[in-house]
C-alpha cells in the first residue's frame, strides 16, 4: 500500500516518528505520525471537525504511584497532547481517541503494558473522550501509522504471538491492519 492511498490529500506525505516520551500534533494533511510500541501506549486524538490531531507515546502510567511531570508518564503525556490540540483549534468536546500498545513483554517489563492500558482507558473515561477504536495487550509489538487530520490509523503486529494472546490483542473499532 502506498502512502498516497493512506492519505487521501494531494499533498506529499511526510512521516514523523513519535518515540517514547514524545508527542506530535498537526493540522497538516501531508503528515503521517508513526511509532513502534511494545509495552508503551500511544494515544491518538483527533478533532475531525477542526481537522487536527496528534499522538503521544508514553512509557509508564505513573511515577511511583503519582503523576510525573515528564512526557514518559501517562498523565503528563495526555495533558500536553490535549493542550497542543487545543492550541491548533480543537475542542475537547469533539475529540475522538484511538489507543494502541500495552503488550506484555518479557522480563521486567511484564506488567507495565497492562498498567499502561488501564491508565489510558481510565483517563479517557474520566475526561469523557470517546474511545472509537483500540488494539491493546497481547504479547506482540505494534507498528502504527496515524493521519492526525482525519484520525485514520493503520497498525501492524511486528512479532509472532502465542495463539492465546492473539484474541486478547484483537483490534476493536476502525483500525486498518497492514
Amino acid at each position: 500500500m502506498s502512502d498516497h492511498s493512506f492519505n487521501s490529500s494531494a499533498a506529499p506525505v511526510r512521516s514523523r516518528l513519535v518515540v517514547q516520551g514524545e508527542f506530535e500534533v498537526s493540522n497538516d494533511p501531508g503528515i503521517v505520525l508513526t511509532t513502534l510500541l511494545g509495552s508503551c501506549v500511544a494515544t491518538c486524538l483527533c478533532d475531525p471537525a477542526a481537522g487536527v490531531g496528534g499522538m503521544n507515546h508514553f512509557l509508564l502510567a505513573s511515577h511511583d504511584g503519582g503523576a510525573g511531570a515528564n512526557e514518559r508518564y501517562g498523565s503528563y503525556a495526555m495533558e500536553v497532547l490535549i493542550n497542543g490540540l487545543l492550541k491548533l483549534g480543537a475542542r475537547k468536546s469533539r475529540l475522538e481517541a484511538k489507543i494502541f500498545g500495552g503488550a506484555t513483554m518479557a522480563g521486567r517489563m511484564g506488567r507495565i503494558g497492562e498498567a499502561n492500558c488501564a491508565f489510558a482507558r481510565d483517563y479517557l473515561d474520566t475526561e469523557k473522550i470517546p474511545l472509537v477504536s483500540s488494539s491493546l495487550g497481547g504479547d506482540r509489538a505494534r507498528r502504527l501509522r496515524y493521519v492526525p487530520v482525519t484520525g485514520q490509523a493503520q497498525m501492524l503486529f511486528v512479532a509472532e504471538a502465542v495463539p492465546a494472546a492473539r484474541a486478547a490483542a484483537a483490534p476493536v473499532g476502525d483500525v486498518d491492519l497492514f
